[in-house]
């Protein structure tokens, strides 16, 4: 039995972040770093007054305070209408209003910042399923998925519905720690047997591990188990090479023990890291190998943007010993991304504005 395992970083399937629609990187950055602080001060139990004051600052800068969906700001802070139980008063002039944060700690109101989502395109979504429809895969790790129900209706409705193709009769996915909705999902054409979410295990502070999570997927093949370790780990905006470390770790540990359950174990998706990187060696230190290395792969080495060089290999599919020993062709659909330059894309590309993602998706077929 041959089957093609991927992974895909998706970039959303239906709705993204307003922010990532700035040309920009700088500009992209400053949002996200931003949205960091500004989380990152809300969950203070106690505010000072420096707190307070950086608090206000950020909700001016971003209208976080403007609900209006004809104009929506970058970042918006929802909070409970009415009673004592909010964040902050605004007072004075529409266009320059003046913002008093009133609560004295994060137990004190109630609500959440988050980054305002837009909708995608039509023709974006329909590039997505095009690639997904292009790998055909039989198990396909989805990386940066709004949630489960968004997953199930691109299944059914892109997949199924628009592009005419044979829908996953599975699919899965766990909400993860990250609020801009971007989780680690699932698409399989065999049984998933079983999930294992590590999405609560903690690091100093009580702070979570997973930036998102690293779901164990057990998938029937049979009679014989795949473990497929899904993984988004840290970005390396705004710093974070610490934390990437820390969850590459655990990721290792979790690998040697699905190697105990089954031979065929894989840790697939977006590590946002190069392959020389310590993050990715903690994980072959393990005797995991990655399906691109050679002489297995012989193209490009890259999976973002170009492709071109080893630093754009952020997305992989590290095989256990004996599961790679079974890969017979490996592969990186590149047509969902847009560069022009270097390679040709789907007709229906033809800009950063229509691509699918930056990402390539790569697969691997494996005779079992």
């Amino acid at each position: 039995m041959t089957i093609r395992i991927a992974t895909f970083n998706t970039e959303n399937l239906f709705r993204r972040p307003k922010a990532f629609e700035l040309e920009n990187d700088a500009d992209r950055q400053e949002v996200l770093n931003d949205y960091a602080e500004l989380v990152s001060l809300l969950e203070q139990p106690v505010y000072q007054e420096a707190d307070k004051e950086r608090i206000a600052e950020l909700v001016v800068k971003y209208r976080a305070y403007d609900s209006d969906p004809q104009n929506p700001p970058l970042i918006y802070v929802n909070q409970t209408r009415g009673g004592s139980a909010q964040l902050f008063r605004k007072t004075g002039d529409k266009d320059s209003p003046t913002i008093e944060v009133t609560a004295k700690g994060r137990g004190k109101w109630s609500g959440w910042a988050e980054l305002t989502r837009t909708e995608l395109d039509w023709t974006v979504v329909r590039n997505t399923g095009r690639v997904v429809a292009e790998v055909n895969a039989d198990v396909l790790l989805t990386v940066e998925v709004e949630d489960r129900l968004a997953l199930a209706r691109f299944n059914e409705q892109v997949l199924g519905g628009a592009l005419g193709k044979q829908p996953y009769p599975y699919t899965m996915l766990i909400d993860g720690n990250d609020p801009r909705g971007i989780d680690v999902g699932i698409l399989s054409r065999h049984p998933i047997r079983s999930i294992r979410s590590h999405l609560s295990e903690l690091r100093s502070k009580g702070h979570p591990l997973f930036s998102r999570d690293c779901p164990e997927y057990e998938i029937a093949l049979d009679g014989t188990s795949l473990w497929v370790l899904g993984n988004h780990l840290k970005s390396k905006r705004g710093g974070g090479a610490s934390l990437r470390l820390a969850q590459a770790r655990r990721v290792a540990e979790i690998y040697g023990e699905a190697l105990d359950r089954s031979p065929y174990v894989v840790v697939a998706g977006d590590l946002n890291d190069s392959p020389d990187s310590e993050p990715v060696e903690q994980l072959l230190a393990t005797g995991a190998r990655d399906v691109m290395s050679p002489p297995v792969y012989t193209g490009d080495p890259g999976t973002y943007g170009t492709g071109h060089s080893l630093n754009q290999k952020i997305d992989y599919l590290l095989c256990s010993p004996e599961l790679l020993g079974l890969v017979r062709h490996v592969d990186v659909e590149r047509r969902g991304v847009w560069a022009p330059r270097t390679f040709k894309s789907f007709d229906t590309v033809t800009s950063k504005a229509t691509e699918a993602s930056d990402h390539a998706a790569l697969y691997a077929d494996v005779d079992l």
